[in-house]
């Protein structure tokens, strides 16, 4: 292999990468137009420079899973274009062209990279949650119009297989292709017989290397579901440009400078924005190593007895995760050297005080964070060890600005005062390509649906800027945010108006330490009908609803609070709920006296009151626990 000027030659620009270090380095790097840093046009020219440039370096290490992390497969970046050209081949001779959506349900394994680089390729990706149900996944293959499906067998993931079997029962499973897991050898299943597949490597195999790219860097490249695990999402798509763009800013970032074989770990799943960016077209960008964790990703449970086992052997740098994980990971032992790596970077939800605390001092990594969302590809802001700045998300990136506005009542936006707090709005070239909303002969029909204005984003995100760092104070919407998975509350609400007691529900998120959210629902009675609300709790645990949306509590009330319009006001929920979390949190506590919630400037604070025999340090220590704004007060 060789190194130094002759690659940078074989892939011009892939090399020249600006200093990103500092916060002030975002001006210096706009100083140079975007359209000059020489980009590649489609993902699978990132990928495809990449191998000219870097062809016998290692660019995937995949566990079949966590126990078995010292059993990994390598792929080099030229074994990942011949994989991905044999499979963009094989699903252009089965009729897939630029404008065909092609479905992906499969957990992460060796071949679902290039099979997601392979649909980028022939035509447009459409990642899938395996872990919804089979009437959300109908849904969501209906509304893209997908006909052609990767899937995984049932040797890979047996619940994912049972779903697909059940689709295409419903006649909506066609043309489908299964993907193997990283390692092992195929179980007979009958259900194969019933249904028409095909393994899609092996298909691909009879298929020379090399690849006509047909996309230009307009087109459509993917299309992701805004939502979690529950209620049904919105198809947000993504141009190649987009997808192009922002994994260029997150690779820009000099944190692994001087190291372009600087290893990253992924566990989360691909059909998550952060794991296609962040941890798939970002490294190959410098010719990275990603090493992938096994098809559970971060929630096997043995990951983490060898977790820094795992960042000692391949000497990873960084990493990409959700609070929830980085929490788990700081009351692991340290038992290994993993002096390789230099900061963890945290996003998807609020990152608790004592999360970054804990993590900071028991590995002496920095942890830091970042804000993006579907809508804006993947990321808009980062943090910097150079500048820390807790409780922000960090600065803007590059070519991607920011305003904070009021919404006035003729819907108009109105700009605020600098430090004021307001809907954050977001530009630039990473601004999504629309929602599907339909089909037309060319492809997707493609709608802003009023989220867009101007090219400018509404984020749905309360915020405040200073100093040009974003500091978020609330949600606009109302998404309940667990784990990183987005809960829509109108699917908890549907649920519970199911039972004739039930007059009216409103679902919100509670404050909890490891999930940072989970859901809670309060409700009120139809006049003339009672119901306790353990009978409540016991009705909607049995509900249809994804585990992750059944409400922890279903608190019975005299009337949901309104605005002074009449409409729902679910800040006033909030608070009651981060009240309630936060009496639980301290019921053993000494000399606490009250706690009080209020909302400021669209976010939840709570006033904790104590007595002097209270202990300030053990209190506190318990509310840094909880990603809301909070005081001690000794009465």
């Amino acid at each position: 292999m060789t190194t130094g000027t002759s690659e940078a030659t074989a892939a011009k620009g892939v090399n020249e990468w600006p200093t990103f270090a500092a916060p002030s380095d975002v001006e210096r790097i706009e100083s140079v137009p975007l359209a000059e840093r020489d980009l590649p046009a489609t993902t699978y020219q990132v990928l495809k420079r990449a191998a000219e440039a870097w062809p016998d370096r290692i660019a995937v290490t995949v566990m079949p899973e966590a126990a078995r992390w010292s059993e990994v497969v390598n792929a080099t970046y030229d074994d990942l274009l011949t994989m991905t050209d044999r499979v963009a081949k094989a699903l252009v001779r089965r009729g897939v062209t630029p404008t065909t959506p092609v479905g992906i349900i499969a957990p992460n394994c060796l071949q679902l990279v290039p099979a997601m680089l392979g649909a980028q390729a022939a035509g447009i990706a459409v990642p899938l949650n395996g872990g919804l149900t089979s009437e959300h996944l109908a849904t969501l293959i209906e509304r893209s119009g997908v006909t052609h499906l990767i899937v995984a067998s049932p040797d890979l993931d047996e619940a994912i297989w049972a779903k697909v079997v059940e689709l295409a029962a419903n006649g909506l499973a066609h043309n489908l292709y299964l993907l193997d897991p990283t390692e092992g050898t195929r179980a007979k299943d009958a259900r194969l017989d019933r249904v028409a597949t095909e393994y899609l490597f092996e298909a691909a195999q009879t298929e020379a290397p090399g690849f006509e790219d047909p996309h230009r860097s307009g087109d459509v490249a993917a299309v992701f579901h805004t939502g979690g695990t529950t209620g049904i999402p919105k198809l947000a798509a993504h141009s190649h440009a987009n997808q192009v763009t922002d994994a260029w800013l997150i690779a820009a970032d000099s944190t692994t400078d001087g190291d372009e074989q600087a290893t990253i770990f992924a566990a989360l799943p691909l059909f998550h924005v952060n794991a296609l960016h962040v941890t798939m077209l970002a490294p190959m960008l410098k010719g990275q190593r990603v090493v992938w964790a096994g098809p559970l990703g971060f929630r096997d449970p043995s990951l983490y007895s060898e977790i820094w086992k795992i960042i000692e052997h391949f000497s990873v740098a960084t990493m990409s995760a959700v609070p929830t994980v980085y929490a788990v990971m700081a009351a692991c032992p340290v038992d290994a050297d993993i002096s390789s790596m230099r900061v963890a970077v945290v996003g998807a939800s609020a990152l608790p005080a004592a999360v970054r605390t804990a993590f900071e001092e028991h590995t002496g990594v920095p942890l830091l964070e970042g804000y993006g969302l579907t809508e804006g590809t993947c990321a808009s802001a980062r943090s910097f060890v150079s500048d820390p700045r807790p409780g922000s998300v960090g600065k803007r990136l590059p070519y991607q600005p920011m305003r904070v506005v009021d919404v006035a009542a003729d819907g108009s936006w109105v700009d605020v005062p600098a430090g004021g707090v307001g809907t954050l709005l977001i530009g630039g070239p990473t601004v999504f390509a629309g929602y599907v909303t339909g089909h037309d002969p060319d492809g997707f029909v493609l709608d802003y649906l009023d989220k867009v204005r101007d090219g400018w984003l509404d984020t749905g995100d309360l915020a405040r800027i200073e100093d040009g760092f974003v500091y978020l104070t609330g949600r606009a919407k109302d998404l309940i945010i667990r784990g990183g998975h987005n809960i829509e509350p109108a699917a908890i609400e549907d649920a519970l108006l199911l039972h004739p007691a039930v007059a009216d529900a409103a679902a919100v998120g509670r404050p909890d330490p490891r999930a940072g959210e989970i859901p809670v629902a309060y409700v009120t009675l139809t006049a003339g009908i009672e119901a306790t609300e353990t009978e409540l709790e016991a009705f909607i645990a049995v509900s249809d609803l994804e585990p992750a949306a059944k409400p922890k509590t279903v608190t019975i009330v005299d009337a949901l609070p309104v605005t002074d319009v009449g409409k729902p006001y679910k800040l006033a929920l909030r608070a009651d709920a981060a009240i309630r979390a936060i009496e639980d949190a301290l019921r053993e506590s000494a000399g606490i006296t009250a706690v009080d919630g209020s909302v400021v400037d669209g976010s939840v604070h709570i006033t904790v009151h104590t007595a002097p025999d209270a202990d300030p340090v053990e209190v506190r220590k318990r509310l840094d626990e909880y990603a809301i704004a909070s005081e001690v007060v000794e009465s």
